[in-house]
């Protein structure tokens, strides 16, 4: 077991019972280049983490480096609020240019606090104003932050148990995860039946929901578990929403600028969303969080939603630089072509290690769900989770220089997050990794169960 660094001692003293990654991750981080990370006693680790997806270039990549530079040495000012400047300029010249030409041609962008929930907050509060209606409907599974709006949209509820009065009318839709369908029909069959229980339940004038001002979810589900949505599914809710007349919020703040082998998770699919959250990547490492949204909706008055640091010129310069490098590198087409590696090497993976009930994901986007191989499947074949393995692999990888998270259901979902980037090297080390801690770990797990 390695010493306790004074500087991580000091400062795990000091900060709130809130934080999370500091835990398991228990290390001061002194550098990071790339998808390495280096402690102050040298030690180096591949980051498949990325800051939960920020990190699209990875850490620190020469050319966003050398942007921030130039801008910072410019003496141009920082903070702006909602003033324009010329960084201000590209960086919109540039949002509309990667967003598909259907929703650019009609969209105003709105700029908001620094986190993605400051955003979601955004969204839900123009929704409302712009339909006159009170509720919202998010899904099982879903995340959108921690704030008081986006955390009533979320699913977990060991997130929420301990406040009080979250917003009220949110309503709360089974998600198409196919491995452990909600409705207990399996794979081929959770999509179609969870679309027929949203247009009964937004249709039926007996259900006790009333119309919503929008549906607010994630193409892939990130935190929920890496549970990609079927394009059949998004494209009929994209389809029932329109029908209705309901807004569809895709909430990319994790999946969006190339994470899933397209600029948007929404573009697997075709269709157009009324709206789309964005932060995380957009900043290019910065904090930066905007919704850009169909015209019609633009009913704001001055000043009914804003941030003190919506105008971080910081964040625009190296958003810009983020996605000259994505383009340059043709980093999107890379993650696409990658999926067929990680793919291929997960399922290997899966099929050596029966403790691995499922691997699913998309681009640079991917999760390891971890099940007791001795318990009895359900009815659709799914085996109880094994959330405790997945810490201890977690904890082996972290021992072994490989940093990944877990979460879903019981948080039995390794994720696997890393930069656009990563070489295909990074990711045959890293899959090396999981499987010799799957090896290591799996017979003790599966005494653990007996």
């Amino acid at each position: 077991m390695q010493d306790v660094d004074p500087a991580y001692a000091f400062v795990r003293a000091r900060e709130s019972g809130a934080r999370t990654y500091a835990d398991t991750f228990d290390t001061v981080f002194a550098h990071g280049a790339g998808t390495v990370l280096t402690d102050t006693a040298g030690r180096r680790y591949l980051d498949f983490l990325s800051c939960a997806g920020t990190l699209a270039t990875g850490h620190n990549h020469p050319a966003v480096v050398e942007r921030v530079r130039a801008f910072v040495d410019s003496g141009q000012a920082m903070q702006m609020l909602d003033m324009t400047t010329p960084v201000k300029h590209r960086f919109v010249e540039r949002l509309f240019g990667i967003l598909p030409p259907a929703l650019a041609r009609h969209a105003r962008v709105q700029f908001c606090g620094p986190s993605g929930a400051d955003a979601i907050e955004a969204a839900i509060k123009l929704f409302k104003t712009a339909t006159g209606r009170r509720s919202v409907i998010a899904f099982h599974g879903g995340y959108h932050g921690m704030t008081a709006g986006a955390l009533a949209l979320t699913g977990n509820l060991r997130a929420k148990h301990a406040v009080a009065s979250l917003m009220p009318d949110v309503h709360v839709m089974p998600y198409p995860y196919a491995y452990r369908c909600p409705f207990g029909l399996g794979a081929p069959h959770t999509a179609a039946a969870s679309l027929h229980y949203i247009e009964s339940m937004l249709s039926d004038p007996e259900s006790g929901i009333a119309k919503p001002a929008c549906v607010i979810v994630e193409a892939v589900q990130g935190e929920g578990g890496v549970i990609p949505a079927p394009p059949e599914w998004l494209a009929g809710l994209r389809a029932l929403t329109a029908r209705l007349d309901i807004a569809l919020v895709i909430d990319e703040v994790q999946t969006g600028i190339g994470r899933t082998g397209a600029m948007f998770a929404f573009e697997h699919c075709g269709i157009r969303p009324d709206a789309v959250v964005l932060s995380k990547a957009i900043g290019g490492g910065f904090p930066l969080a905007l919704v850009a949204y169909d015209e019609r909706y633009d009913v704001w008055e001055a000043g009914a939603h804003a941030g003190t640091f919506r105008g971080n010129q910081i964040a625009m310069a190296a958003g810009v630089a983020c996605l000259d490098v994505i383009e340059s590198e043709g980093l999107i087409a890379g993650a696409a072509a990658k999926e067929a590696h990680v793919r291929a090497r997960l399922e290997r993976l899966a099929a050596r290690h029966p403790e691995i009930g499922d691997v699913r994901g998309r681009g640079l986007m991917w999760g390891i769900e971890l099940v007791d191989p001795d318990a009895a499947p359900d009815a659709a074949g799914a085996r109880p989770a094994a959330p405790a393995l997945a810490r201890a692999l977690k904890r082996y990888c972290f021992a072994h220089g490989l940093i990944v998270e877990t979460g879903g259901r019981h948080g039995a979902v390794v994720r696997l997050l890393p930069p656009l980037t990563v070489s295909a090297a990074e990711l045959d080390l890293a899959f090396d990794t999981l499987d010799a801690g799957l090896a290591a770990l799996g017979e003790h797990a599966r005494a653990e169960f007996a």
